[in-house]
């Protein structure tokens, strides 16, 4: 059972006698009365409950006496407000996806792995996150971790169990469906690991479960783009992923106090979307912050004492042994001469025919000492199984079972240096970047410390191959080793937490007091005056070019940091200001060079080979006659557009366009001053060239806006919105592509912004005044799931769509004072 407040629909609810006072006159006295009233509440939550109070946009803010009530509170409101969402992912996890929706058919939305087949997901799960995988999870987890997961369960059945008796006024759509149903600390741990892997096996599931001995296959001859692009990601399958991250110390404050900004531009849909979230266990735990969706700790955030964020890693964290297979027998391999077979695994998972009858559907599942067979030969015949060689795929973070440990010591971390040594003591984070800063502490941290394999340069090199060779034009970062000799195995090392882990001494991180910034760029350039240099090529590289969005990040940090400090309160207002203007940075650094090149003649001569050129893969044939595109009314439009992507702006759209078909070419041919790393803030730059590409961009650009009826000057927000609670907002920013600081970038082929766009997601800027903590957040896709495709939960999305930085209520006299407080006590 549970008492509550009068509330209107989960994640909006009015504080209960707010009429009442009002219309006694007494509204001065409410945060007094409310306190009293919470004081109560956290009297009945000590019985083994929790009081779940929401403020402002429905934010959660959950306080228990023990860590069963706390993940209590935390499945509840997250079932409360992501049911549909939550249901899915844990079919997902469990492996049922080809049952409940289809073998052929693939998830609606995106998450850290992509988009495979329902049944190859499915195949997956049930071969790699099985009852082993859980119990081996859950012995390294504190005895306080599990019992926030069996309180999560709980909640989120408890949620369930109400919504079905109609107790909710806001019933979702998936109620009824058989897919939803109640579930077990078990789910969560499957959870756990489907993040775990993520840029790891995660990036390989069909190649993974469909591998083969010896599998005939048509592969494009020499033809890697695909393999390429695929590699290039370290995250999902869309460029850009990622966030950034800047932290000021005292130099820059001019105080014994930091500044952080973070800022993850991530997937606004589907099971890995961010969730916001207060937990609080008086006297042992009081920390704000996002974790995804079906994680009962915070994984960026805040408490009293410490502020944090992440940034995706380019560090590589998986990497593949090339196998020598026995001639006489393709599912063995010879390490040092000896024969070794593989482990044959079949998997079975339950599938309905064309008929809705059920059947199942049995694979083979194929490792090695290594890890699994992944077969590439899809892309690169070359990389596939054959009669002769196969290749094995390690990740690291499958041994990583340290990861989620590793916040729930965060959440309760009380001074910077202690969080350093969690980091590194543990030695867990999987794929990202960590930024800190502390209470009364002027420096800032910046680490890549976790789990990474420990190839060093040198191990690479003796064990290179022919084909490791080839791969290494594809990506010279992740490992490829020679797997027929046991000594190209990862390096052990007796001071790392994992077999072939690095050890944390080796990984980069830096202490400073002036500023540290991320922008998913390698660690090298941390802070420009102290570049972080001498690491193996595994963690990403060094003296290579920062993409335009890592150049205006340090742009932005030096233009706050640079002059006399003032205050850490001073900075932090400039520093919201500055990270929602919506600088497209190719533009700022390149608009009128660009211009001048594509503006000298009125008109420019295009036919279809050039069309081909500047859009590959697009409806427009070779062949087509030659056309003649004025060009001149695009060129008055850039030359008047400022540069930035705000919703009223005209130009962006068509900036967007044209950076677009330029930006396909090779930096060696784009650029006429190439990357230099003593000036890597100011290049690649002069772009450009003789052949009249730059003519053509533009003039392609303005056929594919005509062609799809869009005008020329139409302003950003015609196209860069959000549908939320029935009405339309207006949005700004673009991709990461052309520079954008500020992300919001559609789903290809989406005509707005929604569950599928990759874009800011949760904001904070994060300082430590004389009271304590004190933050400002946005999440622009709200807490509600269905809150960026117009249904409810519209108002951090309209805030957000408005720059209206939220103060967080933290300490209880603000929680209080809350103009939208409701409570809701669930008793055990």
């Amino acid at each position: 059972m549970h008492r509550t407040t009068r509330r209107t629909a989960p994640g909006k609810f009015i504080r209960k006698g707010c009429a009442m006072l009002l219309a006694l006159g007494l509204s001065a006295l409410a945060p007094a009365l409310q306190a009293k009233s919470a004081g109560e509440a956290s009297a009945e939550a000590l019985a083994g409950g929790v009081e779940i109070r929401r403020t402002t946009d429905g934010i959660p803010h959950l306080r228990a006496a023990s860590w069963r009530g706390l993940g209590l509170g935390v499945g509840y409101v997250q079932a409360q407000d992501a049911l549909c969402t939550l249901a899915e992912a844990f079919v997902t996890y469990e492996g049922r996806r080809a049952w409940f929706f289809g073998a052929e058919a693939r998830p609606a939305r995106d998450s850290t792995f992509g988009r495979p087949k329902n049944l190859d997901l499915d195949f997956f799960f049930r071969g790699f996150a099985d009852a082993a995988l859980v119990e081996r999870l859950r012995a390294e987890q504190p005895p306080e971790l599990h019992e926030l997961f069996e309180g999560f369960a709980a909640g989120y059945n408890r949620y369930l169990a109400e919504a079905r008796r109609g107790q909710d006024a806001g019933r979702r759509t998936c109620l009824d469906q058989d897919w939803v149903r109640e579930i077990g600390a078990d789910d969560l741990y499957r959870r756990l690991y489907a993040a775990q892997i993520a840029a790891g096996y995660a990036r390989f599931i069909p190649e993974i479960v469909n591998a083969r001995p010896a599998a005939p296959r048509v592969a494009a001859a020499g033809d890697d783009a695909a393999l390429r692009a695929r590699l290039a990601q370290r995250i999902g399958e869309r460029a850009g992923l990622g966030s950034n991250v800047l932290a000021f110390g005292r130099q820059a404050t001019g105080e014994e106090g930091a500044l952080l900004f973070g800022n993850p531009h991530w997937y606004w849909g589907g099971p890995d979307r961010f969730y916001q979230m207060h937990l609080s266990i008086p006297g042992r735990l009081d920390v704000a912050g996002v974790a995804f969706l079906g994680v009962p700790v915070v994984m960026l955030g805040f408490n009293e004492q410490v502020a944090w964020s992440h940034t995706v890693s380019e560090a590589r964290r998986f990497g593949l042994f090339e196998l020598k297979l026995d001639a006489a027998d393709p599912t063995r391999y010879l390490v040092d001469g000896k024969a070794e077979p593989m482990v044959a695994r079949e998997v079975s998972v339950a599938v309905r025919d064309e008929n809705g009858e059920p059947r199942s559907v049995a694979r083979t599942l194929y490792s090695t000492r290594f890890g699994p067979v992944v077969d590439l030969g899809g892309h690169n015949a070359a990389f596939g199984w054959s009669a002769t060689h196969a290749l094995a795929i390690r990740d690291v973070n499958t041994e990583n079972f340290r990861i989620f440990r590793n916040f729930f010591y965060w959440n309760q971390a009380k001074s910077l240096d202690e969080f350093i040594a969690i980091q590194r003591r543990e030695a867990a984070v999987p794929w990202v970047n960590t930024v800190a800063i502390a209470r009364g502490d002027g420096r800032v941290w910046y680490g890549d410390v976790g789990a990474v394999p420990n190839v060093p340069d040198e191990l690479r090199e003796a064990c290179s191959t022919p084909l490791a060779r080839g791969f290494a034009r594809l990506d010279a970062a992740a490992p490829f080793l020679d797997g027929s000799r046991s000594e190209c195995a990862w390096r052990a090392d007796d001071e790392a937490v994992q077999p072939g882990a690095m050890p944390a001494r080796g990984m980069p991180q830096l202490l400073r007091e002036d500023y540290v910034a991320n922008m998913n760029d390698s660690y090298w350039l941390s802070n420009v005056h102290q570049p972080l240099e001498g690491f193996p090529a595994v963690l990403g590289g060094e003296r290579q070019p920062l993409s335009l969005r890592g150049r205006l990040g340090h742009r932005i940090a030096r233009e706050l940091s640079e002059g006399e400090a003032q205050s850490a309160q001073a900075l932090s207002r400039r520093l919201m200001q500055a990270v929602l203007t919506p600088r497209a940075y190719s533009a700022e650094l390149f608009k009128d060079e660009l211009l001048a090149q594509a503006c000298a003649q009125p008109v420019v001569a295009l036919d279809g080979a050039d069309l081909e050129a500047a859009e590959p893969g697009g409806s427009v044939k070779v062949g087509l006659a030659a056309r003649k595109v004025e060009v001149a009314r695009a060129c008055e439009i850039l030359r008047q557009w400022s540069g930035k992507a705000d919703a009223d702006a005209r130009g962006a759209l068509l900036w967007e366009a044209f950076w677009t078909r330029l930006d396909r070419t090779p930096d060696d041919a784009l650029y006429r001053v190439a990357f230099s790393r003593e000036a890597p803030l100011d290049t690649p730059r002069a772009p450009g060239s003789d052949d009249g590409r730059v003519a053509l961009a533009l003039a392609a650009a303005v056929e594919a806006l005509s062609a799809s009826g869009q005008a020329l000057d139409a302003p950003l927000s015609s196209e860069r919105f959000v549908e939320s609670g029935g009405g339309r907002l207006p949005l700004y920013g673009g991709c990461h592509s052309a520079g954008y600081f500020t992300v919001a970038c559609p789903y290809e082929g989406d005509e707005r912004l929604g569950p599928n766009a990759l874009a800011n997601s949760y904001l904070q800027v994060v300082r430590f005044g004389p009271d304590g903590v004190e933050a400002h957040t946005l999440l622009a896709h709200g807490q509600d799931e269905t809150a960026v495709d117009n249904g409810r939960g519209s108002a951090p999305v309209a805030r957000y769509a408005r720059k209206d930085w939220l103060r967080f209520p933290f300490r209880e006299a603000d929680i209080a004072r809350d103009p939208q407080l409701g409570r809701v006590v669930l008793q055990p």
